[in-house]
């Protein structure tokens, strides 16, 4: 697996993540209506790429990690910036209380790491208010190449597959749309992966 933890002292260190979070917050806000009263969850979010560029659009935002380094850059943010919606917790969904609801669940690049697909998106379910809106960014289906055979992952997502899984987990209106590419070296010379952009309703 990734050692996340040894990267996150140099993650906000490389403007193309800086910037992939700012478009990903982009199409959130141009897919999702955003105000001063939501509650949202940023699951798996490094050291805030996808939450800082959303934080002023909602009423607040929690940061979970398994990282604890990425949530220690986090929280060094935050604490600098003065933001006070803003809270960075590691661990996984149980570093959440039980009774913590959302309005907004957010995850970026994340999912493939989960082995399980089916209850990661139960268990996102399972957090959002009724109406709530889960937004999942993530790759499309690749062969592998993306990480290498080193890194055990999903290798991106079919999206008719992921949607069908969505619905399964009691979401509706679920939609797609590509974000970005990302170009990557690879032994076969330079590639593009696709980015999209998956939101989905809580009943």
């Amino acid at each position: 697996m990734i050692d996340f933890d040894s990267k996150a002292r140099g993650w906000d260190a490389d403007p193309r993540f800086i910037e992939r979070g700012r478009r990903l917050a982009a199409a959130i806000r141009a897919r999702v209506a955003l105000h001063g009263d939501l509650r949202a969850l940023d699951y798996g979010s490094g050291t805030g790429h996808l939450s800082f560029p959303l934080h002023d659009s909602v009423g607040r935002f929690t940061l979970v990690d398994s990282a604890a380094g990425m949530i220690e850059v986090a929280r060094e943010k935050i604490a600098q910036r003065g933001i006070a919606n803003m809270e960075a917790r590691h661990g996984d969904l149980n570093a959440l209380r039980a009774d913590e609801r959302f309005d907004l669940v957010c995850t970026a690049m994340a999912l493939h790491h989960i082995p399980d697909t089916d209850a990661a998106l139960a268990a996102f379910h399972d957090r959002l208010e009724a109406g709530g809106i889960l937004c999942v960014a993530d790759l499309d289906q690749e062969d592998g190449s993306f990480h290498g055979p080193e890194v055990e992952v999903h290798h991106g997502f079919d999206r008719k597959e992921l949607a069908l899984r969505a619905e399964r987990a009691g979401f509706t209106d679920v939609a797609f749309a590509t974000v970005f590419e990302i170009e990557k070296e690879t032994p076969a010379g330079m590639r593009s992966y696709p980015v999209f952009l998956m939101t989905a309703r809580r009943v």
